[in-house]
């Protein structure tokens, strides 16, 4: 039997416990079978581990993919108390800007709701609104209802910390005028056809099936860029990145400052400008 499959729900639990995010849980218990599944039957030591690093780097995973990966299982190791094969991270050097091919553009975020208007799918429309809107993560969803649209605010509670949302006077009209089409009196708005909450991944199949109804390449369409969509939006209305990190729900203002990225085209016209090259 391999080093987690008797130990998976128990890692679970474990990871619950420490208030983790469904959606971490869920990359977390997939990384650490994989590494599982690499491992097979050999015993587990430091060196053994450190293989791991290397046989992602060897089939060629990005640099930030391999160290979320390894975040899982130094989690996974650490459950298990064998911090003695801890597995450290690659050094990367932070980039000044973001790739363009994963950057969205506030013209191809209207295109998505025009092509969701188009072909009747208000509940993604809306949803993708109320994300790129608020700047909340799409785990967060669940906070929108009918009683955060009816008084403008949302009360969200993640990893042990509660943050308020205020939900634009437009925004709440829209959400409450869906939630009554669809005889939603309280609770979550964003429900699937037999009353449950919508799934992380169903809302990331749903996005991804727009794309090319939109003409928006498949690479820049995910929930979180839409997060990422805000962040640029309110920065550039108010250059206030504190306050920003605290409507983000970030800890850290080096995380917020990942939000701003410009993208390579951008930066290379901000070097253009410098008139350094004569």
């Amino acid at each position: 039997m391999s080093v987690f499959t008797s130990e998976r729900d128990a890692f679970a639990a474990h990871l619950r416990q420490e208030e983790r995010s469904s959606g971490t849980i869920e990359k977390y218990l997939r990384d650490a079978a994989e590494f599982s599944r690499w491992l097979g039957g050999r015993a587990l030591n430091k060196e053994a581990a450190a293989g791991w690093r290397e046989h992602l780097l060897e089939e060629g995973y990005a640099p930030a993919t391999i160290n979320s990966m390894l975040s899982a299982v130094n989690a996974l190791l650490r459950f298990l108390g064998r911090e003695d094969c801890r597995i450290k991270f690659l050094r990367v050097q932070r980039r000044a800007f973001r790739e363009q091919s994963r950057e969205m553009t506030q013209a191809e975020y209207r295109r998505l709701l025009a092509a969701a208007a188009e072909h009747r799918q208000d509940r993604l429309g809306l949803l993708m609104e109320t994300i790129c809107a608020t700047g909340i993560r799409v785990s967060e969803v669940q906070y929108i209802t009918v009683e955060a649209a009816r008084n403008g605010r949302a009360e969200i509670y993640l990893k042990g910390k509660i943050r308020t949302i205020l939900l634009p006077a437009k925004l709440c009209r829209k959400l409450l005028k869906y939630a009554q089409k669809h005889n939603t009196a309280s609770g979550e708005i964003f429900l699937t056809r037999s009353g449950k909450p919508i799934s992380r991944r169903q809302i990331w199949r749903e996005m991804k099936a727009l794309c090319q109804k939109a003409g928006v390449e498949s690479s820049k369409v995910f929930p979180h860029n839409l997060r990422h969509l805000f962040a640029t939006a309110f920065y550039r209305a108010c250059r206030d990145i504190v306050k920003l990190a605290d409507i983000l729900g970030h800890s850290s203002i080096d995380t917020t400052r990942i939000y701003l990225m410009t993208t390579g085209a951008e930066h290379a016209r901000q070097l253009e400008k410098l008139g350094l090259v004569t």
